[in-house]
């Protein structure tokens, strides 16, 4: 069995001699490391972030273009038409009796396009 200063003055041996290819090898193995890293980030960027950010640039477009009369559905699943708007807050009424309900901006989904043939009646 070889002791622990045995093992050293080998090691030691071995380095010395191999010095030059052990810090050619080493740079290299870091540049590759780092080169790996950077496409990562940017495989992250491309498939998850700047996806994210064009769906909310649609979505505060969409928030920003409300007006009164537009048909809209709530993230609750609430359809209703825009009554009134302020900064934070959109009034809305609901079904045949026209109740009055107030919700906040960011609690809409979408606004619809499709207009009922008979608003008066509800649906079953």
């Amino acid at each position: 069995m070889l002791n622990f200063a045995q093992i050293l003055a080998e090691t030691t041996a071995t380095a010395v001699d191999g010095t030059a290819q052990t810090v050619n090898a080493g740079t290299a193995d870091f540049v590759s490391m780092i080169l790996m890293m950077v496409v990562m980030v940017a495989v992250f960027y491309f498939m998850l972030i700047r996806p994210q950010r064009k769906k909310d640039k649609a979505v505060k477009d969409m928030l920003n273009a409300l007006k009164v009369g537009d048909r809209i559905c709530t993230i609750g699943g609430l359809y209703g038409t825009i009554a009134g708007l302020k900064d934070d807050t959109v009034t809305i009424t609901l079904g045949s009796l026209q109740n009055t309900v107030v919700i906040a901006r960011w609690a809409i989904r979408s606004v619809e396009n499709v207009k009922l043939e008979n608003d008066a009646e509800p649906a079953l």
